[in-house]
């Protein structure tokens, strides 16, 4: 193996549906504290360094680690079947300690909304969009060599699915694709959002930059394939914290309504319960985009 940026070690090696789910840990020095994460090798993959297999990231949602998705996602059956490793990592640093860090479920510790804090004490480690999209992918590319750089996806859950689809949009060509469970669409507008960006960031000019149904606005790629579901008995969809309908008018506003593609599921919540249910048709978006579908 090359020598990464950081060193990985391996808690656990569990086989699954006949590939291998790695639980993981490393020092993080971007985020200044030790991380956990989950990887899924589909069969055949782990322990061999070609050919390389396509990479989609799963981004939980509140109060959540990289454990949920990798243990009750179902995503890892229908990533064997198309030979796609999975990368489930956590939602915030963990022990930075900072004053109210763990007072709430919707802030703070499990409650990193996939951007870099500009306000302080959390600016000083609260950088979940540079770990993201930056120092963990590096590490791990260059750490497992079967891993293909060139082909990776995003999809997400909630407060996961509100960084899906910021991240796809702040990084273009990095993503070859990105789906939502379920996601927090206009953060700056219900009051999940308010409370994580009047916290994090330093003032309210910076909001429209982590928030998908701006971004969708000014966003000029050509590469542009959406998928979104969420339950049509979703208690937050209903009590106003996803906004969806919001997105897709910025999108039609845009002139993209052709390329976001909603499903509302009758009956189901925003468990995994649900997020399992649709994990096949979430996988499947990525594998199209991704060349093994």
């Amino acid at each position: 193996m090359a020598t990464p940026a950081f060193q990985f070690t391996t808690k656990a090696a569990i086989a699954t549906f006949g590939g291998t789910l790695l639980k993981l840990t490393h020092e993080s020095a971007v985020l200044g504290c030790p991380m956990a994460l989950n990887v899924f090798f589909p069969p055949g993959a782990f322990g061999r360094s070609t050919p390389k297999v396509p990479v989609l990231w799963y981004l939980a949602g509140l109060t959540c680690s990289g454990d949920n998705g990798a243990e009750k996602g179902f995503f890892n059956y229908w990533a064997a079947k198309y030979g796609i490793a999975v990368v489930y990592p956590d939602t915030s640093p963990r022990g930075s300690n900072h004053p109210g860090e763990h007072d709430a479920y919707d802030f703070g510790s499990a409650a990193g909304f996939y951007l870099d804090a500009t306000k302080e004490p959390w600016s000083q480690n609260y950088k979940m969009e540079t770990y993201i999209t930056s120092e963990l992918p590096a590490a791990l590319y260059s750490y497992f060599i079967v891993l293909d750089n060139s082909r990776v996806s995003l999809m997400g859950h909630s407060m996961g699915g509100h960084g899906a689809l910021t991240l796809f949009f702040k990084h273009p060509g990095k993503y070859k694709s990105t789906s939502a469970f379920a996601p927090i669409v206009n953060p700056s507008k219900c009051p999940w959002g308010e409370k994580a960006f009047s916290g994090y960031l330093a003032s309210k000019e910076e909001w429209a930059r982590h928030d998908a149904t701006e971004l969708i606005k000014a966003y000029s790629g050509s590469d542009l394939d959406i998928f979104i579901s969420c339950g049509l008995s979703d208690e937050f969809l209903l009590s106003g914290q996803l906004l969806i309908d919001s997105f897709v008018a910025a999108a039609k506003e845009a002139g993209r309504e052709s390329q976001i593609t909603v499903k509302y599921a009758p009956d189901y919540d925003h468990s995994y319960y649900y997020v399992s249910s649709l994990a096949q048709e979430h996988v499947e978006h990525a594998a199209k985009h991704l060349g093994v579908l």
